[in-house]
């Protein structure tokens, strides 16, 4: 740091107010965003909020559907009733066909590659591939997925023109629908489930070696209606895997034929409970309704003897759902059942649990109880939960969503000495996350309802971030968070990325792209930018205005403008436009006291700079050389005892003029003696970001001071920021609490700190390729399959 004092410090002053210059053109970081966005007009408004023309479409279904256990087959038959609420006349309507994801000729099975050879070959000059990954790549060239469409025709029984683009149906209509109008069709279909840890992806069946049972997670198992909506018109674009599901509200009326000795979970509400469940399993349900941890409908005890048998009968459940987007169910003879319920202000659910005894004893402990806390959180920054059930099943799905119930996939690991279930700590924690997670996605994307298909980020992104907070309130230190700004930052340093706004079937490094970062984006804007009460307010009314209704990206970030108060262009551009960084570096500091014009002190003060500078190394040298002035004191005059230094009668009458024109304000400002430093900073990485500054006095006082990212809009590379202190500054930090994702920390202080690192020893390895005493080793017995 270089200290200056100086009468003239005013000039420094005014330099403040001009920016570095970049030699390359001005890249201007808070150019509006509107260059971008769509135009505002009557379906979507420039604050964000749905306008006053806004629609949308809707479709009703009314269904039944049978489980062959046997054959591990779904059919199903139905009847769906699609209205037409836009402007447009429509003259065929699109179906998706999920399902046809798992033809072996379909889009995904042809385009799956590698992006490179690394990510065939691990482990040096021997080519090779997980067993998992071959088995997948040979079952998908013979299994018969897909859905197989036996009928299709209109209420009146005429049959309906139709062509199959890959997961796409296209309905040609008899005649044209006009607005405000409703289209009635009856479906026919059947589909192989599809092995969920070999071929499948967010549904599926796991098979039980051990007892020869299975569990059933249905989703996409029926011919959904396609989006239609203002801002893409059809959303029919190929399901070929990572872009999920756009999809419309409507009611359900379902009923499930499964094998007698089953249990079923689902999305709705159970109509027939007198049919399907025994007295007992009523009477407990009846007294979850109001107790104060979970009741066990269906015992452990009662899942192992259902195991040990199977019944010929069938069982028909019956459920009904209302304002929903989707629909899916589990089934299986081995659930256990336990249920708890939980009301406050506008929520009144049943939370519920059903997962195998392989889960327990994690999932009789945890997972209900992280039902009812996703809920109880995720209200206090959103709506109230407005839906009677909410479900989370055990099974092959890792994890997933859908209305009213979620696939949730951790469970112990069965020793295979003793035989005890036993877990981790990343598989408790893991489990609790994902419930959270995927009970989350009730509110993004099950509610507010966002494109899935075009924007991952609009619901995982959300969704993750909503989650953070939901941990945070389950357990301080809750491990594996995603959102924290220090996690994103090898991430935002690597090259193989693309900005979060791509479509959803385009991402790179998915998990990082779509969940972490804009996770990561939003904490910051919460935390750093805009602060908890704006942001809050903010993400609440964005929720709340979208709530069954269909958002796009424009519309949130226009609403968190709108409610906030504050211009966040810049913030949406360069985090979700871009793959820039922040990496934000002090280069430099300039110390400045205010001189007080007084020569008796600022010629002492001259003094003592003069004398902290280093001896020449000749004048280090030549200390104790004898000097002829020394020898002959007669040589010595007035020079000899005075310097430049010295204070004369001239200086302190010039003093006494001066003091006399000043105002008395101006006065006080002299004597203030304030500490002013000149600090410049640069940010290599393009993504401007507040500064967040940790200022250290010499008496040992730390404090913080918080400015605006604005201070980055005349230039954006390079500034100079003023501080003022009381007294010395010994040291300062640019972002002390890591809360900004800096990827390079090393160079944000002053001084520099050093870098912590430990250096592991390791010994030479002898003898590594000895092939002889390979050859020699004794062949051991093989061991048993397992």
């Amino acid at each position: 740091m270089f200290k200056y004092h100086a009468a003239a410090f005013i000039t420094a002053i005014a330099c403040l107010a001009l920016p570095v210059q970049a030699a390359d053109p001005f890249d201007d970081k808070f150019r509006q965003l509107e260059e971008l966005l769509p135009t505002p007009g009557e379906t979507r408004t420039a604050s964000g909020a749905p306008g006053h023309a806004y629609w949308q479409q809707r479709a009703d279904y009314v269904m039944r559907a049978t489980l062959d256990e046997t054959r591990r087959r779904i059919s199903g038959a139905g009847t769906v009733t699609y209205h037409n609420n836009s402007p447009d006349t429509l003259n065929y309507l699109w179906v998706q066909l999920d399902q046809n994801m798992f033809r072996a000729d379909s889009d995904n099975r042809k385009i799956a590659s590698y992006p490179s050879r690394d990510a065939w070959a691990r482990g040096g000059a021997t080519e090779g591939l997980r067993f998992e990954g071959l088995r997948h790549v040979l079952e998908a060239r013979q299994f018969e997925g897909g859905f197989n469409i036996t009928g299709l025709k209109t209420a009146d029984g005429r049959p309906l023109k139709y062509i199959i683009n890959g997961t796409m149906m296209r309905i040609d209509l008899p005649q044209p629908m006009a607005p405000k109008s409703r289209f009635v069709f009856q479906v026919e279909w059947n589909f192989n489930i599809p092995e969920m840890q070999v071929l499948a992806r967010r549904s599926g069946y796991e098979k039980f070696d051990e007892d020869k049972n299975d569990i059933y997670e249905i989703g996409q198992w029926f011919p959904r209606m396609a989006a239609y909506y203002d801002v893409t018109g059809w959303q029919n674009k190929q399901y070929i895997g990572d872009g999920e599901f756009t999809l419309e509200f409507g009611d359900y009326d379902v009923q499930l034929t499964v094998p007698a000795d089953h249990i079923v979970a689902s999305t709705g509400v159970l109509q027939n409970p007198q049919a399907v469940l025994t007295a007992t399993q009523r009477e407990r349900l009846e007294r979850a309704k109001t107790a104060t941890k979970p009741v066990i409908i269906v015992t452990q005890q009662e899942a192992e003897a259902a195991e040990k048998q199977r019944v010929s009968a069938t069982k028909t459940w019956h459920f009904k759902a209302v304002n929903v987007r989707d629909f899916a169910f589990a089934s299986s003879r081995k659930f256990i059942w336990d249920a708890q319920g939980f009301k406050k202000d506008g929520t009144d659910v049943m939370a519920m649990s059903y997962y195998p005894k392989e889960g327990n004893p994690l999932w009789e402990r945890y997972s209900t109880a992280a039902i009812i806390h996703t809920i109880e959180q995720y209200n206090k920054y959103s709506f109230d939960y407005p839906y009677p059930i909410a479900i989370s099943v055990n099974g092959p799905v890792g994890g997933m969503e859908y209305p009213m119930i979620s696939f949730n996939g951790p469970r112990p690991t069965k020793d295979k000495k003793t035989g005890e279930l036993t877990y981790s700590s990343r598989t408790k924690y893991g489990l609790i996350g994902v419930i959270i997670h995927e009970v989350g996605h009730n509110y993004f994307p099950m509610i507010v309802n966002s494109d899935e298909r075009q924007w991952t980020w609009m619901d995982e992104g959300l969704n993750t971030f909503l989650e953070l907070l939901a941990s945070r309130a389950w357990e301080k230190g809750f491990p594996g968070q995603a959102g924290d700004p220090r996690d994103i930052t090898a991430y935002m340093r690597s090259k193989n990325q693309v900005p979060i706004m791509t479509n959803s079937d385009s991402v790179l490094q998915r998990g990082n792209n779509a969940y972490n970062k804009p996770a990561t984006a939003l904490n910051i804007l919460r935390e750093t930018v805009l602060g908890r009460e704006l942001f809050d307010f903010a993400f609440r009314e964005y929720a709340q205005r979208w709530k069954f209704k269909r958002p796009t990206p424009a519309d949130f970030f226009r609403t968190m403008e709108d409610a906030s108060g504050t211009d966040l262009d810049w913030f949406w551009r360069g985090w979700f436009y871009t793959n820039d960084a922040v990496e934000v570096s002090v280069d430099g500091i300039t110390e400045y006291t205010v001189s007080t014009k007084n020569p008796e002190v600022e010629k002492a003060w001259q003094r003592a700079r003069k004398r902290a500078e280093p001896r020449a190394v000749g004048e280090t040298l030549d200390l104790s050389m004898p000097r002829r002035v020394d020898a002959q004191p007669q040589l010595k005059d007035f020079y000899n005892e005075h310097d430049e230094f010295t204070v004369t009668n001239k200086d302190r009458n010039q003093y006494h003029e001066t003091m006399a024109t000043l105002e008395p304000w101006e006065k006080a400002l002299l004597k203030q003696g304030k500490h002013l430093y000149l600090v410049d900073f640069s940010n290599s990485g393009g993504l401007v970001t507040p500064l967040v500054l940790e200022i250290e006095l010499k008496s040992g006082k730390k404090y913080i001071e918080r400015i605006p990212a604005e201070v980055w809009r005349y230039s954006p590379k390079k500034i100079t920021k003023l501080i003022v202190t009381d007294e010395p500054m010994v040291g300062l930090v640019q972002d002390p609490y890591w809360e900004t994702a800096d990827i390079d920390t090393s160079n944000n202080a002053w001084p520099r700190k050093t870098t912590q690192s430990r250096l592991e020893l390791f010994k030479t390895e002898k003898g590594k390729d000895d092939l002889m005493r390979d050859f020699k080793t004794p062949l051991a017995a093989p061991k048993a399959a397992k």
